[in-house]
């Protein structure tokens, strides 16, 4: 796992010969028929990644009550620190003194070009960091982003329309959770009708686990390419896109690389993470029927709900590994200079801190602190405003248009993603307007929290 393995330090041969060790080994890992998904990762360091059902497993809550800040394993004699306690986690992610988030260096990317460098907010520091949000910040405004809101709602409408021509039956991941933030994506990037499916062929690949980390790398680097190029095109030719308008503006600026990080990682950050709550946000609310029929009904009470949605599941489990800048003291834990600080999101946001009963789904809550599922400090994710618009526009439209949708599967039948950054369903099969299977004495009902 080249991310967590990368945080040696640069400063002494010894160090430099490990971290040559480390990225040999990792070639060798991602050549193995073996290293087939994060299941080969050891038992410790998967626990942040296990969940039961929605939940994370009571495992992680266990640790956040006993140790907040623990040692999860050592690798090469570095040490590997989780962080579950809410405080904690936000106090890690808000330290840009104490932890650095760039691994170009460690994993020999430091001067790479082109689709194989590794770019974007979340693998840099101030001030690099801070001269590359400058551009994006005011491209996520609220009040820019509710210019795209029509056409947001457009895409849904759509996609819904496409739901009731396949049904009644239908796989709800393929049909809606996937189908929406890709074109959504598609419009806020500007890209070409005619590109769309190429790059809807890309994004299904590096999403698909089944050929194994290698096909992954293989996929992630195809798509790559597809944005750079596409980014490239954009300064010949700029339309009215946000990467179009980025080049209007701002011109040489940003170097082609930068333009086409800001892409992938619109990609990555915007796609499978708002696909993932579409899905598991369904689910959660077909298990609260009276949630599902009020999030069509209350306008006024739709932010709150998607708010709680968001707590509850934290479909991304895990923010960006840290890497210690020195030794330190983190709440009574001694983290050396060059180890690994992973936060665990999904623990942090079941924390007691956020009120009674925060293992349970409740629309209703009135939390005392503010969720971290789109991550804290200056690396929180900068497209946090567009999927909560997403969300708002999608889950009242689904329920208005389809108030009889149910689950058409048993709930111990569903294949949720094992191990994964972001957590999701496989697949979600749905009646459109309620079926035999839905009343079949052999399915049991679905449990209500």
């Amino acid at each position: 796992m080249a991310r967590i393995d990368g945080g040696l330090s640069l400063g002494s041969p010894l160090r430099a010969l490990k971290r040559r060790l480390v990225r040999s080994i990792a070639g060798r890992a991602l050549r193995s028929s073996r290293l087939a998904s994060l299941a080969n990762l050891p038992p410790a360091l998967q626990l942040p990644l296990r969940r039961t059902d929605v939940d994370p497993v009571p495992e992680l809550a266990e640790l956040r009550e006993r140790e907040p800040v623990s040692r999860l394993a050592s690798l090469l004699g570095m040490s590997v620190w989780l962080v579950t306690g809410y405080d904690e986690v936000r106090q890690v992610l808000a330290d840009s003194a104490a932890y650095t988030n760039d691994i170009r260096p460690v994993i020999g990317k430091a001067t790479a070009t082109g689709p194989d460098a590794i770019g974007g907010l979340g693998f840099t520091d101030p001030p690099d960091h801070t001269r590359l949000r400058k551009y994006l910040t005011p491209e996520f405004t609220r009040r820019r982003l509710l210019g795209l809101q029509p056409r947001i709602a457009a895409i849904v409408d759509a996609q819904l329309d496409e739901m009731a021509r396949l049904g009644p039956d239908v796989d709800l991941v393929r049909t809606f959770a996937f189908p929406i933030p890709f074109l959504v994506i598609c419009e806020l990037l500007g890209l070409p009708k005619h590109q769309r499916e190429e790059f809807r062929r890309l994004g299904t690949e590096r999403f698909d686990a089944s050929s194994g980390i290698v096909g992954v790398f293989g996929a992630a680097s195809e798509s790559r390419t597809f944005l750079f190029e596409f980014a490239r095109q954009q300064r010949e030719a700029p339309n009215d896109g946000l990467i179009g308008r980025l080049v209007t503006r701002h011109g040489d600026e940003l170097s082609d690389v930068e333009l086409g990080s800001f892409a992938d990682g619109l990609f990555l950050g915007g796609y499978e993470t708002s696909a993932s709550m579409l899905s598991l946000g369904t689910y959660v609310l077909l298990r609260n029927p009276a949630a599902y029929e009020r999030i069509a009904e209350d306008a006024d009470w739709v932010a709150g709900a998607v708010d709680e949605l968001l707590r509850y599941l934290t479909v991304v489990q895990v923010a960006f590994p840290r890497f210690a800048r020195e030794d330190h003291e983190l709440f009574g834990q001694q983290v050396a200079k060059g180890d690994v600080v992973a936060c665990s999101l999904s623990g942090a946001d079941r924390a007691a801190v956020f009120g009674p009963d925060e293992e349970r789904f409740d629309p209703d809550r009135d939390p005392a602190a503010r969720h971290l599922a789109f991550g804290y400090g200056m690396h929180r994710c900068v497209g946090a405003e567009l999927a909560q618009l997403e969300l708002q526009t999608a889950f009242p439209r689904l329920a208005r248009r389809f108030p009889r949708l149910a689950l058409s599967a048993d709930p111990e039948a569903l294949r949720f993603r094992a191990l994964s950054i972001v957590y999701g369903l496989e697949e979600m099969p749905v009646c459109l307007h309620g079926s035999r299977r839905e009343v079949a004495p052999t399915q049991p009902p679905i449990p209500v929290p």
